[in-house]
C-alpha cells in the first residue's frame, strides 16, 4: 500500500470519528423542549398552535368576579386568587390558561362599590361565545375553574345546557375551592366571604392588597334579618343575612392555612387536569346524546 493511499484511508477514518464524535455531542447537548406560557395572551401565533397540541386540545377558564370583599380584601380576590390557582396547576399539567374572566352572577353585591354586575342573559351569551371561540381555536375539552361562591348555580346550569344543541368540544366544571378536612385547625365557624380562609389564601397570593388592620372594621356576623321555613328559597337571602357583604372573620386568617388551602386547590386542580387530557368518553357520549336526541322516538323504550 503506497504511502499516500495510508495516509488518506487514516484522514478518512479520522474523519469519521470526528463525525461520531460531534453527532454524540450534539445528541448530549441538545436544548430540551422549550417552554410554552401557559397564559393564552403571551404567547405569540405559532407558540398557541404549538401549546395546544402540547396541552392536548385541554385549557382552562379560571372563573372570578368583580365585588366587595369585606373592609379589608381586594375587590378582585375571586379573580386574582383563581388566575393564580389556574396557572400553577397548568404548569403541573400543561394547559393553556385564558384571560381573567369576571362576567359572573354577582346581583346580591350591586349595592357596592365596585361591583360589576352583568345582566342574566348576557352572562349566559359571553360565557356561550366564549368557550365557541376557545373551542374554535382548538380548545376541545374547556375545564371552567370556579372562583366564586355566587356562581354555584350559573355554572352548572351553563354546563347542563351545552346539551341543547351540538357542540364539537366538552364542558367540565370544578367547583372546589377549600378542602373540607385536613390542615391547621380554623379558629372560626362562619368562615364564608371574606372570612378566614379566603383572607389566609390572600396572605400567599397577594399579601400586599390585604389590610388585616381593616378586618374588624366592620361585622362580618349573620344578621338573620330573614325568617322562612328550610327548603324556602329567594334571591335576597344573602342580602338579609350578610348586608355588609362579609361573612366571617378575616382577622382570624393565618399564612398557614393560606399555604395548605392554596396548594390542596391547585394539586386539586391540577388532578383534575390530568383526568380530562386521560378522557376519550365524554365526547364520544355527548356525540350519541346530540344523534340519539334528533329522533327521540327511535330510542329503544
Amino acid at each position: 500500500m503506497s504511502t499516500m493511499h495510508r495516509m488518506n484511508r487514516k484522514f478518512c477514518v479520522a474523519a469519521i470519528l470526528l463525525c461520531m464524535s460531534f453527532g454524540k455531542g450534539q445528541a448530549q447537548t441538545s436544548s430540551p423542549q422549550p417552554k410554552l406560557s401557559v397564559q393564552w395572551e403571551e404567547l405569540t401565533g405559532p407558540d398557541f398552535v404549538e401549546a395546544i397540541k402540547r396541552a392536548q386540545g385541554t385549557c382552562l377558564l379560571p372563573f372570578g368576579i368583580l365585588e366587595k370583599h369585606g373592609p379589608h380584601m381586594p375587590i378582585g380576590t375571586d379573580l386574582i386568587n383563581v388566575r393564580y390557582v389556574a396557572l400553577h396547576a397548568a404548569e403541573q399539567q400543561y394547559a393553556v390558561v385564558f384571560p381573567e374572566y369576571y362576567f359572573g352572577q354577582i346581583s346580591e353585591a350591586r349595592h357596592e362599590p365596585g361591583t360589576i354586575a352583568y345582566s342574566r342573559d348576557l352572562q349566559l351569551a359571553l360565557l356561550q361565545a366564549t368557550t365557541d371561540e376557545m373551542a374554535r381555536n382548538g380548545c376541545k375539552k374547556i375545564l371552567i375553574v370556579n372562583g366564586h361562591g355566587g356562581n354555584v348555580s350559573l355554572l352548572p346550569y351553563f354546563a347542563q345546557s351545552q346539551l341543547d344543541k351540538p357542540h364539537d368540544y366538552v364542558v367540565y366544571l370544578f367547583d372546589q375551592r377549600t378542602p373540607t378536612t385536613g390542615g391547621p385547625k380554623r379558629k372560626t365557624t362562619d368562615d364564608q366571604h371574606a372570612g378566614e380562609s379566603e383572607t389566609s389564601k390572600m396572605m400567599i397570593v397577594r399579601p400586599d392588597l390585604l389590610h388585616q388592620d381593616r378586618a374588624t372594621s366592620e361585622s362580618g356576623a349573620d344578621q338573620h334579618r330573614q325568617n322562612l321555613p328550610p327548603g324556602v328559597y329567594t334571591g335576597i337571602w344573602w342580602y338579609a343575612r350578610f348586608p355588609e357583604h362579609y361573612a366571617g372573620d378575616g382577622s382570624a386568617a393565618s399564612h398557614e392555612l393560606g399555604e395548605y388551602q392554596m396548594k390542596w386547590w391547585v394539586d386539586s386542580v391540577s388532578k383534575a387536569i390530568e383526568a380530562i387530557k386521560a378522557d376519550d368518553v365524554s365526547l364520544k357520549l355527548q356525540n350519541e346524546f346530540y344523534e340519539k336526541s334528533s329522533h327521540p322516538l327511535s330510542t329503544p323504550q
